[in-house]
Formats: structure tokens, C-alpha cells, sequence
């Protein structure tokens, strides 16, 4: 066999291996990489999300309690998680933890400066990728008003007007939540005032408002591959911060529930891949997602 006959077979050898070993770490790569991708794969991908925030309730004033049969019947009939839990304390960082994986460095309730921030969040993920967002606030004065407070109205429970990268014209009163629950955006918000959401009123009080606000949405999404959420910003600082949140919709198991220590970052990294995302906003990128409770 000549030299140059030798080389060539050498040459085709060393390719050869070099496609093999390649495969191999593209392989090992793919088994590697495999956890992020199927955690994402494990969310369902609702054509709807409406998440409902209340207040200042720990989880056992709430799930089993005779002052909320509606939320127990969202819970009984839907996902519990009975690990839940906020960050912090008072309300308002966790608004902006919830909504952008951080607080923002917001330590108390007080009036902040309206788009103060550009950091990524929920929303200018949602705008970016070519989906749609809206946040439903109730007794907000006018569409996109960003005043401070307003009768029963408290922006501090609204992390939205934090960011520049997000329209205030998307902020809408709770008056402009549709009817027609397929014009609803892909991801919304919606955000009692002061009484509806149980900080001035009763549990029964905010239970009622849900009922008779929420419910029809509710029984909607059931047959309309899409999902309600309701939780809380933190609990009645008796409890170690533990809060009640219940997930409801077609793509939940019903009656389900995780003991799994969650909290509004998991929930966050969980909207964000419901949405198919490939950014995640602040610690929500270093989240798990909430598994357990997705129906097949």
C-alpha cells in the first residue's frame, strides 16, 4: 500500500473518530442540557393566565377556613400548594419580586417614581416575545394613571408602573376586564383595591369579590385550556410568611396539590415558561418550575 493510500485511510479514520466523539458530546450535551429543557416542557402552555393578588393573609386563615368556601372550592377542584411562601415584608417588595424576580430594592410601602426601573419583568418578557399582557387594577382612576392612591385604590400593589419597559397603557381598570374571555391577553394581571383583596376587609369579604368577579372566568378556563392563579403578597407576619396559593384551569390536575417549598419566583419562572420565554427575570432564573399538579 502506498504512503499517500495510508494517509488517506488515516485522515478518513481520524474524521471518522472526530464525527464519533462529537456525537458523543453532542449527546452528552443533550442529556446534560435536558433538565432545563424538560422542566420547561413540564409547564403546560395556557392560551390564558389571569393571576389574582390578595392580601396580608397567612395560608391557614384562608385554605380550610368556613369565611372562604369559594377559594377552597378553587383549591379542592384545582391545584394547592401548601408550601407557599412570600420573601419579605411589607407588601410592596413582594409585589416586585413576584412580578420581576427582585425587589427592586423597594424596602417599605412608600410612593415610588414611575419607571424607575428597566429591568427585565413578566410583562416586557411577554411584549418581547411577541405575546400579550395586560394588568386589570380595581378602582385605578383611569387606564394607565399612575397616582399614587385613590380612595380604595393603592399603587403599591402595583409593580407595573416600576418599569419603563412597560406601557402604561396596559395597566387597565378592573371595569375593562373583558367578557369575552378570548380577547383576554395571554398573561394578566388582576388587583383588587384595599377591601376587595382583604387588607381592610374580611377574608369572607375578598372571597366573595372573587366569587362574584372571577368565578365565570374561572369555570371558563376549565374547558378553555386556560389557567387562574390566585395568591398572596405575604401573610399576617404570624405565620413564617406562608401564604395560601391555588392554581385552577384546565391544565391542572384536579384536586392536586404539592407540598414542594415554593415561592413568587417559582411562580414566576413557572408563568414565564408557560409562555414558552427563553429569558427569565431576576431570581426567577435560578427558580424551579411548579411541577406536580399539571394535568397529562
Amino acid at each position: 500500500m502506498s504512503g499517500s493510500s495510508v494517509y488517506r485511510r488515516s485522515r478518513t479514520a481520524l474524521a471518522s473518530g472526530l464525527a464519533l466523539a462529537a456525537a458523543a458530546v453532542g449527546l452528552w450535551t443533550g442529556l446534560g442540557g435536558s433538565s432545563t429543557a424538560q422542566a420547561a416542557a413540564g409547564v403546560p402552555t395556557p392560551d390564558h393566565v389571569v393571576v389574582v393578588v390578595f392580601e396580608n393573609h397567612a395560608y391557614s386563615q384562608v385554605i380550610g377556613s368556613s369565611s372562604a368556601p369559594y377559594i377552597n372550592s378553587l383549591a379542592t377542584g384545582g391545584a394547592n400548594l401548601t408550601q407557599a411562601y412570600a420573601e419579605t415584608h411589607p407588601s410592596q417588595p413582594n409585589y416586585f419580586a413576584l412580578f420581576s424576580g427582585s425587589t427592586q430594592g423597594i424596602t417599605d410601602d412608600s410612593c415610588y417614581t414611575p419607571g424607575f426601573s428597566s429591568a427585565a419583568n413578566l410583562a416586557s418578557e411577554v411584549i418581547a416575545a411577541g405575546r400579550t399582557w395586560a394588568s386589570y387594577n380595581e378602582t385605578l382612576p383611569s387606564q394607565g394613571s399612575t397616582t399614587c392612591s385613590s380612595g380604595n385604590y393603592a399603587r403599591k400593589h402595583n409593580p407595573w408602573f416600576g418599569f419603563s419597559n412597560v406601557p402604561t397603557s396596559t395597566a387597565k381598570t378592573f371595569a375593562q376586564f373583558p367578557t369575552d374571555y378570548t380577547t383576554l391577553p395571554n398573561v394578566s394581571f388582576v388587583v383588587p383595591n384595599l377591601c376587595s383583596d382583604m387588607h381592610d376587609c374580611s377574608v369572607a369579604t375578598g372571597d366573595t369579590w372573587l366569587k362574584n368577579n372571577l368565578s365565570a372566568y374561572a369555570t371558563w378556563a376549565k374547558t378553555h385550556n386556560s389557567l387562574l392563579v390566585v395568591t398572596f403578597d405575604e401573610d399576617n407576619r404570624l405565620a413564617g410568611n406562608r401564604i395560601p396559593t391555588v392554581l385552577y384551569g384546565q391544565p391542572v390536575t384536579a384536586g392536586s396539590s404539592s407540598s414542594t417549598t415554593y415561592n413568587h419566583y417559582n411562580l414566576l419562572r413557572t408563568l414565564e415558561d408557560s409562555q414558552g420565554l427563553s429569558a427569565h427575570a431576576g431570581n426567577a432564573a435560578s427558580a424551579a418550575d411548579i411541577t406536580g399538579i399539571w394535568a397529562s
